[in-house]
């Protein structure tokens, strides 16, 4: 196929822009569907939903791009809230200092999940599906299974705005670009990919696996505890649910985003965005249409095995495409 004057191979231009276009056509769908659809107050009242799982799903992305997965996140996220909800609550600790201590939390969390899998060898999935249930269980004993009502300080920054647009959005779009160049321009940022694509190779080349892989579990811990914050503030109470399930909510907008489940592949921006905008698009419009809050469960499930089958159909092609060039050579 010619495509303004150039060759194009109509199979790799589907795997690497046929999903823009399933996303305009969800658009246009919603939009002729539902009248408010695409408002301005409709679009930034969904950025501002997606704002927590923008910097979840950033974390997430950086341990799937080394090959490794964290299903712990949405627990890391309730834990380390909950403990800020408490010394507000009962100590009296300003807000400002409380969620400096939820991020340190976080990354001490997720420093715990990266001592197992490092220093003890457990296969990431045990482990972080072992502390899923582990620091929820604590954060649920702490709170004695209440919920904390937050000052009206933290209430107001849940819904304060800048220039029209919420200022969580405008954080977690920040964080994203800080992200971003951290991967795409830095030494860490291209071990973080390289590990993805062979933890032997790695070694070979003098890169410190074991460090690379414990931080990136401590990045992901610290930016779960960042979105644990935003959403404790949206919501205006820290609650039993918070957090929960949001790792896999993570993990389908990641592969949405083109980051593939094996590892060393995808980039932050524009796939993160992309992919947590799509599932935010979607749950958003089905909310415009009346339709039944279940039925986002099942269109979301349906929408996960889809990415991860086209990931692995996908991470197939390109082993067969080595393959034929191995032999070539």
């Amino acid at each position: 196929m010619r495509l303004f004057g150039r060759n194009i191979d109509v199979k790799d231009f589907l795997f690497k822009y046929g999903y823009f276009f399933v996303v305009l056509a969800v658009i246009v769908f919603f939009s002729l569907s539902a009248p408010h659809f695409l408002d301005y107050a409709n679009i930034n009242s969904l950025f501002h939903a997606a704002s927590p799982m923008l910097i979840v799903a950033t974390g997430m992305a950086f341990v799937v791009m080394t090959g490794k997965l964290d299903i712990s996140l949405g627990s890391i996220a309730y834990l380390s809230t909950c403990i800020g909800a408490l010394i507000m609550k009962d100590m009296g600790v300003a807000p400002s200092i409380a969620f400096l201590l939820v991020i340190v939390v976080g990354a001490v969390l997720g420093a715990i999940n990266g001592f197992i899998v490092v220093f003890l060898k457990v296969n990431p999935l045990i482990t972080t599906l072992g502390t899923l249930t582990a620091f929820r269980g604590i954060g649920l004993i702490l709170t004695q299974s209440f919920e904390i009502r937050m000052p009206t300080v933290v209430r107001a920054f849940g819904t304060a705005r800048f220039n029209g647009i919420f200022l969580d959005v405008w954080l977690a779009v920040a964080i994203m670009v800080v992200l971003h160049l951290l991967h795409k321009h830095s030494v860490y940022g291209r071990q973080v990919t390289a590990l993805g694509n062979g933890e032997d190779i790695c070694r070979r080349l003098g890169i410190r696996v074991e460090l690379v892989t414990f931080l990136t579990f401590v990045l992901a811990g610290t930016l779960a505890s960042i979105g644990g914050i935003i959403s404790m503030a949206q919501i205006g109470e820290s609650t039993t649910f918070l957090g929960k399930g949001i790792e896999f909510t993570a993990i389908a907008a990641i592969v949405l985003g083109g980051i593939s489940l094996f590892g060393g592949e995808g980039r932050i921006l524009p796939g993160v965005l992309v992919g947590v905008f799509t599932l935010e698009l979607i749950r958003n419009g089905l909310n415009h249409l009346g339709a039944n809050p279940y039925l986002y469960e099942f269109v979301n499930g349906g929408i996960i095995y889809v990415a991860m089958s086209a990931d692995a159909l996908k991470s197939r092609l390109r082993g067969l495409v080595l393959l034929v060039s191995d032999e070539d050579v």
